[in-house]
């Protein structure tokens, strides 16, 4: 069961912290106070800055044979490869969480690795969560075949690519009006300056590796996957956080941890809940305009954040669950993976198994990169034009994979090329019988910001 309560209230605070209604309801559906549950999928209840408690029976302590590659290097789960980088961060993550495990499509991040997943039983950490917070998927399936989707693909992808906002900074041309600026979180000294800037760009994709795609199933129905999260309103809450705590800055530092009772630590809860909310509406309002462009209607949607902190019970334990590029995978849960532009993507969803305690019943994100965004570009000086160091990764490998998969691409640079990447199969296959392959996304259009972008967010 889901128990959704608002962060426990602080002495002292100034946003405005206050109780509400408690609501229960079954895994993968949201409950408004006075109706029926209506089909989400996710963490943060559309409309309210809420979070969730989430409880699963204690599992077994023996394992089974799943399949996948899970490994203990110094007690620490792991899945996949162990990247050296990330595992060193984890490690240090480890001396001050309470449980800590790496996914699949693990790599370095800002002092917790991607595909990292960190736990406190009173603490939380604006580092675990990440600069990007709330950063998510969302896939939508739509009464459209698939003929009529590639028959029109290109002026299709110019409508999409003319409609839609990409880049940093950007703001929406279309005022997007929404019932999350009517609530009491924006009181907070870290983000009350922040909400005009929030609703213009509310419904913007950013850059990076955030994209618009088009994708097709194995029964030829047309699906929309959007990757993106809160935007400015999410990296510029976490540096306040992250300032105000002390934190270190840098790759490989000691992670912030701050007391989830403190009054530091329940506004962070509630502005993170507050940026939920704001990346919930972002990727809704995306995925309808889009299909608006299609002329189709959403038959089935599948939400999740994957940079966020849950309240949950594991083990008859309550934790505060950190999951840094990592999807939670509950049994029954149904997640939206997005693969590179030019292979595959799926829609999974999580199954009850002896090593799912061992992940805190989280999966991977997308399929992890194996070269940092520079390695893949080269370095160019921006004012001479000077290259300064030549990239490994060329246009033409890049154009090899979309030609192969026959993809319409708008924007994207060298950086998001599939060669930057692992192989989606191949890390699925690492976590073996934690999770089931419901449908498999074939790209037929992508979208993304421009090969000049710069993002600060990407986190």
């Amino acid at each position: 069961m889901l128990r959704a309560v608002e962060p426990e209230r602080s002495t002292g605070g100034s946003c405005g912290i206050h109780t509400v209604e408690i609501l229960t309801c079954s895994v993968n559906r949201h409950c408004e106070p006075g109706s029926s549950p209506k089909d989400r999928q996710g963490s943060v209840r559309k409309g309210w800055g809420l979070v969730f408690f989430i409880s699963y029976p204690a599992m077994l302590e023996q394992r089974g044979n799943l399949g996948g590659t899970l490994n203990f290097v110094d007690g620490i789960p792991i899945w996949g490869t162990p990247d050296e980088g990330a595992v060193s961060q984890i490690k240090t993550c480890a001396k001050t969480a309470d449980k800590v495990a790496l996914m699949a499509d693990h790599h370095k991040g800002y002092a917790v690795p991607i595909g990292g997943v960190v736990a406190y039983r009173d603490s939380i950490s604006p580092s675990g969560v990440g600069f990007d917070i709330a950063c998510g998927n969302k896939a939508v399936l739509l009464d459209m075949p698939g003929a009529s989707l590639r028959a029109n693909i290109k002026r299709i992808m110019n409508e999409i690519w003319r409609t839609i906002s990409f880049g940093i900074g950007r703001v929406n041309d279309e005022r997007v009006d929404h019932e999350l600026f009517d609530g009491s979180a924006w009181r907070c000294q870290a983000v009350a300056p922040l909400k005009e800037m929030a609703r213009q760009q509310l419904g913007t994709v950013g850059s990076g590796n955030h994209y618009v795609d088009l994708f097709t199933d194995e029964q030829d129905r047309v699906w929309v996957g959007v990757h993106f999260g809160s935007r400015g309103l999410g990296h510029k809450t976490a540096t306040w956080f992250l300032k105000q705590a002390g934190a270190k800055d840098g790759m490989d530092v000691e992670p912030c941890v701050i007391s989830a009772h403190s009054d530091l630590g329940a506004q962070y809860l509630q502005c993170m809940a507050l940026a939920g909310e704001y990346a919930y509406a972002g990727r809704d309002w995306v995925c309808g305009k889009v299909a608006s462009i299609l002329r189709a209607s959403v038959v089935e949607e599948v939400h999740n954040h994957h940079n966020f902190a849950w309240r949950e019970t594991h083990g008859g334990e309550q934790l505060w669950v950190v999951r840094k590029g990592a999807t939670p995978a509950f049994p029954g849960q149904k997640g939206f993976v997005g693969g590179t532009m030019g292979e595959t993507s799926v829609i999974l969803e999580g199954i009850e198994n002896d090593d799912a305690k061992y992940s805190l019943y989280s999966t991977v994100h997308g399929a992890g990169r194996v070269m940092g965004r520079m390695e893949a570009k080269g370095k160019v000086d921006r004012k001479t034009g000077e290259v300064k160091r030549v990239g490994r990764v060329t246009q033409d490998m890049m154009d090899g994979w979309l030609k192969r998969g026959n993809v319409e691409l708008r924007g994207a640079g060298l950086d998001e090329s599939p060669d930057c990447y692992k192989r989606l199969p191949d890390v699925l296959a690492e976590h073996g019988d934690s999770i089931r392959i419901l449908h498999t996304l074939t790209p037929v259009g992508v979208a993304m910001a421009g090969a000049n972008e710069f993002d600060p967010y990407k986190d």
